[in-house]
């Protein structure tokens, strides 16, 4: 079971900022690197490799990346925006989430800002004869890697946003889930057949703090948090905690809706009892990762009902479209 933290992470590492933001870094730091390393070049080196040309080589890359971002960008716009016509809104985060895309759009600013670096550090004089061979070998190595990539962005924008290639993403989306469901069916818990007749009447109901859909459920801390737990002034432990989760991922929460009962042994003075009850409940919902949209990792019921979605929509009369269904 992925904790939290690893879950949280996976989901910032999902971001399109995240990844262009790697690469940027990558070719900054690469146009920099080149100055460093200029020391360990021949002194004839750059006369016979041509390395004063590097300044119009540079000078189109630039020029040229930041029309082919603009261009993705805007085809990206209009992917997204065919899938959620054609397809269902709940399935363009999939699309945003494309590692692919992602990839390739890194690449394009990556290379425009290496590029724009390499023209301001020419212009300072950063680069001496030797530096500017460094820099000349390495963009011809930036060239044959976007080259690359453009030849896979072309062949990638032949599927972006179809109603086929959208639906492929959602059925692997909640395979995933499923699969991942079927080896943990109870999320590494036992089964709560009757929430009523097994809820004790002593447990205690924890609220979430926010509104919104249940995304994740981290059962290791959860289950960190029922065993026993030394008291400080006796050395005794306290008993085992019995907690019943209440809400699984996909579930509305809100409120009045419990995320789970926690049942705490007796023993002890009343304050401690509390003051215990109070740092477990917050504990607790940190546990359940709450926000606005449904997530597919941990929900194979939002992947199934989406799936659902887009054979509906395709059986309407504005689309009619029955192979999709």
């Amino acid at each position: 079971m992925i904790s939290k933290w690893r879950w949280l992470l996976l989901q910032f590492s999902r971001k399109l900022w995240v990844r262009v933001s790697l690469f940027a870094a990558l070719a900054i730091a690469t146009a920099l690197v080149a100055i460093l390393i200029s020391r360990l070049i021949p002194g004839g080196l750059p006369g016979k490799i041509g390395a004063n040309a590097v300044d119009g080589i540079l000078d189109i890359l630039a020029s040229s990346m930041l029309a082919v971002t603009t261009f993705s960008l805007g085809v990206m716009v209009s992917a997204y925006s065919a899938a959620t016509s054609n397809v269902t809104p709940r399935a363009t985060r999939l699309l945003m989430q494309d590692t692919a895309t992602q990839n390739m759009l890194g690449t394009f600013i990556g290379t425009f800002l290496y590029s724009l670096v390499g023209i301001i550090a020419l212009s300072a004089g950063a680069y001496g004869e030797e530096g500017r061979a460094v820099l000349f070998l390495v963009t011809l190595g930036v060239i044959v890697v976007v080259v690359g990539t453009l030849l896979r962005w072309i062949e990638h924008l032949s599927k972006l946003g179809r109603v086929g290639e959208t639906t492929d993403r959602v059925e692997e989306a909640a395979l995933a889930a499923v699969e991942a469901r079927l080896k943990q069916p109870n999320l590494g818990g036992r089964l709560l057949k009757d929430l009523a007749d097994a809820v004790p009447a002593t447990a205690t109901p924890i609220y979430p703090a926010k509104i919104g859909y249940v995304q994740h459920v981290d059962l290791q801390a959860l289950s960190d948090l029922t065993k026993a737990k030394k008291d400080s002034d006796s050395d005794e432990k306290s008993g085992t905690r019995q907690l019943y989760v209440a809400a699984l991922p996909g579930t509305f929460v809100y409120p009045t809706k419990p995320l789970a009962y926690l049942d705490l042994p007796s023993k002890g003075a009343a304050d401690d009892v509390d003051q215990d009850a109070d740092e477990d409940a917050e504990k607790i919902r940190k546990a359940f990762s709450v926000d606005d949209e449904r997530s597919f990792d941990q929900d194979p019921r939002f992947g199934l009902s989406v799936l659902s979605e887009i054979a509906s929509r395709a059986l309407s009369p504005a689309l009619n479209d029955p192979g999709t269904a």
